[in-house]
């Protein structure tokens, strides 16, 4: 089984990679959000205690949605791999993961880093809520504190697993194919 995780700020095109390499390598898409709307929707025992926190402005619990992501992982034993979006996002939940994925005898096979600098951040994320008509994606101080966000959570995560040989960064200027070709000569 493989196991990757795909890594990139706001606009550096992560959905749009998601979807071709799936495609390609028939991979489950695993996003926390898309995980917890399911749950939440199917009103399971994780659905509920995770619907509990959000109304009440709390995140959810790592070890909920670790607990959803072995789900997944339990539930698809035929695919050939997945591919992690949105999840770790701390070195705490990518302990976590190791350890489930160790429990298993397996471990993250890569994790793919698109890079792209702050100001094309700025551009396809406006250039995006000019096509989707997202609110939050046209305004400036939102969008230099998810890039701010990024840099502080992630710079933790890069080291991570840098130490372990996972790390790979692809340049993320360029077009679709381009960034395409890229990552898949990496898987």
């Amino acid at each position: 089984m493989k196991y990757y995780l795909l890594f990139g700020p706001p606009g550096a095109g992560k959905g749009t990679q998601a979807k071709l390499l799936v495609e390609k390598y028939n991979l489950r898409h695993v996003s926390t959000g898309d995980l917890l709307r399911r749950e939440i929707a199917a009103k399971s025992e994780l659905g509920l205690a995770a619907k509990a926190l959000i109304d009440a402005g709390n995140l959810v619990d790592d070890s909920i949605v670790e607990k959803m992501i072995e789900n997944e992982i339990d539930c698809n034993p035929a695919v050939p791999g997945f591919l992690f979006d949105g999840f770790p996002r701390t070195v705490a939940q990518a302990e976590a993961l190791d350890a489930l994925l160790a429990k298993r005898g397996e471990s993250l096979s890569k994790v793919i880093s698109i890079i792209i600098s702050d100001s094309l951040v700025f551009e396809r994320i406006a250039h995006r809520a000019a096509i989707e008509g997202r609110k939050d994606d046209s305004n400036p101080e939102i969008i230099e504190n998810r890039i701010k966000t990024y840099h502080q959570k992630t710079e933790l995560l890069v080291s991570y697993y840098k130490e372990r040989g996972k790390y790979f960064e692809i340049d993320g200027e360029g077009t679709i194919e381009d960034i395409f070709k890229k990552i898949s000569d990496l898987i």
